[in-house]
């Protein structure tokens, strides 16, 4: 479900740590410290990718954010969402990102293959 977060094993220098899945995508949140003592946050964004040899594998992107800059990127990422929600609403309107796409994407092929059998007539070849 897009709201779930999980907690996850510390890894070295983490201090923190929590998963958010989202269909084919998962978040990371890590807090981290520097060499300092300081703490900072990195964002990744993890999705399964298969090469073109067909090996399995995750493309990741990072974004390391400081305390300095949370304020800032805390108030343009809560203008941005807001504004997305009320000009679009809060239902996703792209069936690639519901939960049951797959499901439905077979049974639309199913009613297609249904739809295109039932629009043949029954010839018998004995009338020809």
């Amino acid at each position: 479900m897009m709201n779930d977060f999980e907690n996850v094993e510390k890894k070295e220098n983490e201090i923190f740590s929590k998963v958010l899945r989202a269909g084919k995508r998962t978040y990371f949140f890590d807090v981290r410290e520097t060499k300092a003592g300081d703490y900072y946050l990195t964002i990744t964004e993890s999705k399964k990718n298969i090469s073109e040899d067909g090996a399995l594998g995750f493309k990741k992107f990072k974004i390391y954010l400081y305390k300095e800059d949370f304020k800032n990127f805390k108030d343009i990422f809560e203008e941005t969402t807001s504004f997305i929600i009320k000009e679009t609403g809060e239902k996703v309107i792209s069936e690639r990102h519901r939960d049951d796409f797959h499901l439905q994407t077979e049974e639309n092929k199913n009613n297609a293959n249904s739809a295109n059998i039932s629009n043949y007539t029954n010839v018998n070849f004995d009338d020809i």
